[in-house]
C-alpha cells in the first residue's frame, strides 16, 4: 500500500509522513524534532493518546545523553536512550503508520533505518461499572469499557494461568481495528480455533464500522430469514472468564465493551451469571423458571388465539380466558398493534433522558393501555397478555435471542388465526426447524447436548449443579 522504504535520514522519513498523514490538515497528529549534537531526533504521535508528562520525560532523558554516546542501531537506542518499558521496532512503513494511528509513540533517528516504537498509549476510557443489561444479585460488579487492553487485563485478574493466550489481530483496511481471540491453550478445540483464527484473518472490509455487530457479520455470512443468534454477548468479565474456562474462545473488539463467546447454544445464551453466584438450589429454580416464562412468552398469545377459535375446546375452569365483551377490532389485528406499540415504547425509554424515562414509561403505559380498552380498541384481555408477554422478554439477557421469540410469536400468531389447529403446529414445527437447523461458528449443533445427546452435559444446562473439583 505505501510504496516506501524507511530511510536513514530523518528528513527524508519526516517529509514522507508529513505528506502521507496530511500534517497541514490533521492538528491532532504531533510532530516533534529535537537535536541532540548532530543527530536529529523526530517524534510522531497522536494528541490524546499519550501523556504529556511521559513524552517530556523521554525527551528530557534523551537530551541528557553524551551526543558522542548515541548508538547507531535501533536495538541498541531503544537500551540505552529510551527509559520505557514497551518498546519496540518498526522496519515497515505501513505497521509504522498502523501504530503511530493506533497511539504509539513512532520515533525516527539519524542514521538508523528502522522506527522505534514506544507503547504509551493511554486512550480515553469510562469507568469500570456494572453493565446495565447483565446486573446480578451478588458477585462482581465490573464491566468491560470500550478499551481492549483493560478488559484484557480484567479477564487475566481472573485467570492467572500462563496457558492463557490472547492473541491479536488487525481488522478492515482503513480502520485497522484491533481483534483479540483469548484461549486457554490446552482446553480449546484447536481445529476451531484455527477456523475462527482464518476466518478473521481473511476478513476483507474498510472497517468494523459497527465494532462487533460488523465482525459478526463477517464471520457467518448468511441470510436474514433465521432470526436466532448464533453469538452470546456478555459485558461481564466473571461470564467471559467463565466461558474460557470451559474451553470456549472470547474475542475481543477495540472499541467494543462486549464479548463475543463460541461456540454458542442456545442452553448458552439463556445461562446467567446470577444462576452461579446463587445456591444451586436457588439457581436451578432461576434457572428452570427463565425457561419456562420463555416457552410461555413464545406460546401464550398463540394458545389464546387456538381457543377463541375453537371455544368449544375450553376447560369449563378456564372459561374466563374467552372474551366476553364486544370486540369491535380483530383479536389478531389487535395484538400485533400492541407487538409493535411496546417496542415503540421501549424505543422511546432509550431516547427519553434518564430522570424522565421511568415515569414516562409508566404514565404511558397505563394511560394507552386504559384509554385503548375504554374506546373500544382493544380488549383488556388482550392488553394483559400482551403485558405478559412483554414482562417474559425481560427475563433472558439477550437481546438478540428475544427478538428471535418475537418473529417466532408473530408467525405463530398469524398462522394459528387463519389456519386453525394446523396452523399453529405447523408454526411449532417452522420454529423447531429453524432452531434445530441453526449451527454454531464450528458448525455443531445448536442444540447440544440434545443433539447430540449427552445426559450429563444436559444435566449441568438444566440444572445449576456444584462446581467440580479438581
Amino acid at each position: 500500500m505505501y510504496n516506501y522504504t524507511i530511510s536513514k535520514s530523518v528528513a527524508a522519513n519526516t517529509e514522507y509522513l508529513k505528506k502521507t498523514l496530511r500534517l497541514n490538515k490533521n492538528f491532532d497528529i504531533i510532530y516533534r524534532c529535537m537535536q541532540v549534537g548532530d543527530k536529529t531526533i523526530a517524534f510522531f504521535f497522536v494528541d490524546g493518546f499519550c501523556k504529556d508528562e511521559l513524552i517530556q520525560k523521554i525527551m528530557t532523558f534523551i537530551y541528557n545523553i553524551d551526543e558522542n554516546s548515541i548508538p547507531d542501531t535501533a536495538w541498541e537506542f531503544s537500551k540505552k536512550c529510551i527509559p520505557y518499558t514497551e518498546v519496540d521496532i518498526f522496519t515497515d512503513i505501513e505497521k509504522v503508520i498502523e501504530m503511530l494511528l493506533s497511539g504509539v509513540i513512532c520515533t525516527f533517528v539519524d542514521g538508523i533505518d528502522s522506527c522505534i516504537g514506544i507503547d504509551a498509549r493511554t486512550y480515553p476510557v469510562r469507568g469500570i461499572s456494572e453493565p446495565w443489561k447483565e446486573r446480578v444479585l451478588r458477585g462482581s460488579r465490573d464491566g468491560f469499557s470500550e478499551t481492549l487492553v483493560i478488559n484484557l487485563a480484567l479477564i487475566r485478574r481472573r485467570i492467572r494461568d500462563p496457558r492463557l493466550c490472547s492473541e491479536i489481530l488487525s481488522v478492515g483496511e482503513r480502520s485497522k481495528t484491533n481483534v483479540s481471540i483469548c484461549y486457554i491453550d490446552d482446553k480449546v478445540d484447536k481445529e476451531m480455533l484455527d477456523s475462527v483464527r482464518n476466518k478473521i484473518s481473511d476478513i476483507k472490509v474498510e472497517a468494523l464500522t459497527m465494532n462487533m455487530e460488523s465482525l459478526a457479520e463477517c464471520l457467518i455470512k448468511r441470510g436474514g430469514l433465521n432470526p436466532f443468534p448464533n453469538f452470546k454477548y456478555s459485558e461481564r468479565p466473571d461470564t467471559a472468564a467463565a466461558s474460557i474456562l470451559d474451553g470456549n474462545i472470547v474475542i475481543l473488539v477495540d472499541n467494543s465493551p462486549e464479548a463475543m463467546i463460541l461456540p454458542t447454544t442456545i442452553f448458552e445464551i439463556l445461562e446467567e451469571a446470577d444462576d452461579f453466584y446463587l445456591p444451586p438450589l436457588i439457581g436451578s429454580y432461576i434457572r428452570l423458571s427463565r425457561l419456562s416464562i420463555v416457552l410461555a412468552s413464545l406460546m401464550v398469545t398463540p394458545l389464546w388465539i387456538f381457543f377463541l377459535n375453537n371455544p368449544e375446546l375450553v376447560p369449563h375452569w378456564l372459561d374466563f380466558i374467552l372474551i366476553t365483551d364486544d370486540i369491535t377490532v380483530p383479536v389478531l389485528l389487535q395484538l400485533l398493534i400492541l407487538e409493535i406499540g411496546i417496542d415503540g415504547l421501549r424505543l422511546a425509554a432509550i431516547n427519553t433522558p434518564n430522570m424522565l424515562s421511568t415515569p414516562l414509561s409508566v404514565i404511558a403505559g397505563i394511560v394507552l393501555g386504559e384509554f385503548a380498552v375504554k374506546t373500544g380498541w382493544f380488549n383488556s384481555e388482550s392488553v394483559f397478555y400482551m403485558a405478559f408477554v412483554s414482562l417474559a422478554t425481560y427475563t433472558q439477557p439477550s437481546f438478540e435471542f428475544g427478538y428471535a421469540i418475537k418473529f417466532m410469536r408473530i408467525i405463530l400468531l398469524i398462522s394459528t388465526y387463519f389456519f386453525n389447529v394446523w396452523g399453529f403446529i405447523g408454526g411449532i414445527l417452522l420454529t423447531l426447524i429453524l432452531i434445530c437447523s441453526t449451527k454454531t461458528i464450528s458448525g455443531k449443533s445448536y442444540i447440544y447436548p440434545i443433539i447430540p445427546f449427552d445426559a450429563k452435559k444436559l444435566k449441568r444446562k438444566l440444572l445449576r449443579l456444584r462446581l467440580n473439583k479438581l
